[in-house]
């Protein structure tokens, strides 16, 4: 994974590109030493061809709008951990790096996709992924990650920017419900992690897991049961009323809807324009789009 470049803060006279990212580079590269080196155990240096020199990438080294900042390995598991991954799941690995992620993911079982923008780190990803006996199931792609479908991956992983982030989040929003994004770190702006986990074992900076799960769309007005519905979402956050009684406690998980009115508590699944499930100790509910 890869981390994206700062913005140069508004007002402020611009240092000149190479200055700006030299120093940045030597900030990050000091501070996540001990991070990289501890990650580093868990993708291999790949083997080269006779005559050729080894690529080797730099912790901090320019590229397409991001410098390279490898995600410690601690923390690649954690993420792992927190989207529940299983082999059924497909993942994408936005910003992908030298592919630990990737090769993990396929080493857990999961078709894995990363998606790099330098062409040195995807071959050095492909020659990784061969060497951890992966490369059937770990694949890399050189592509800018704007251009990339994302329609097909159950789970995304990646180390961007918030600014980043949130360009990407109306397409994230897009996607099935149900899919699992997780982010190191950085934060998708005022759509709130539905969980946030920090590993402090072999790891110093930048050591937090930001785990959204994309909600169905239920904003909007349901019948249910010739009473009308009226929901108002906010990412995974509902609020509204059932005829004239407010609810309560009410969000997404994916396609799962739950929330209370008059005490009793719905639960429920959504399917496009149709929702159903149980009310507690009343039995069966269902909504239909009015």
């Amino acid at each position: 994974m890869q981390i994206a470049i700062q913005s140069q803060l508004p007002g402020a006279r611009p240092a000149p590109r190479r200055l700006r990212l030299a120093a940045l580079a030597s900030a990050m590269a000091l501070a996540l030493a001990c991070a990289f080196e501890a990650g580093a155990q868990a993708a291999p240096a790949a083997a080269q061809p006779a005559g050729q020199q080894e690529y080797v990438p730099n912790v901090g080294q320019d590229g397409k709008d991001v410098i390279w900042v490898p995600t410690p390995q601690t923390l690649v598991d954690k993420m792992l951990d927190m989207a529940k991954v299983t082999p059924k799941d497909r993942l994408m690995d936005l910003g992908s790096g030298d592919g630990r992620t990737v090769i993990t993911a396929a080493q857990r079982g999961l078709t894995a996709q990363g998606i790099e923008y330098n062409p040195d780190l995807v071959e050095l990803s492909r020659r990784n992924a061969e060497r951890a006996g992966v490369g059937d199931r770990a694949t890399f792609v050189a592509a800018d990650l704007f251009a990339t479908d994302l329609s097909k991956a159950d789970v995304i992983t990646m180390f961007l920017l918030s600014t980043i982030n949130e360009k990407l989040r109306p397409r994230l929003l897009e996607l099935a419900p149900g899919t699992r994004v997780v982010s190191n770190t950085f934060r998708m702006g005022d759509w709130e992690p539905d969980a946030e986990e920090t590993v402090t074992q072999d790891c110093s900076t930048y050591c937090t897991a930001l785990l959204w799960i994309v909600p169905a769309k239920v904003q909007g007005k349901w019948d249910v049961d010739g009473q009308t519905l009226q929901l108002d979402q906010h990412y995974q956050k509902l609020s509204g009323k059932l005829g004239s009684v407010p609810i309560s406690d009410a969000r997404l998980n994916g396609a799962e809807i739950a929330f209370t009115v008059n005490g009793v508590r719905y639960t429920g699944l959504v399917n496009g324009k149709t929702m159903s499930g149980k009310a507690a100790g009343q039995g069966k509910w269902s909504a239909r789009r009015a």
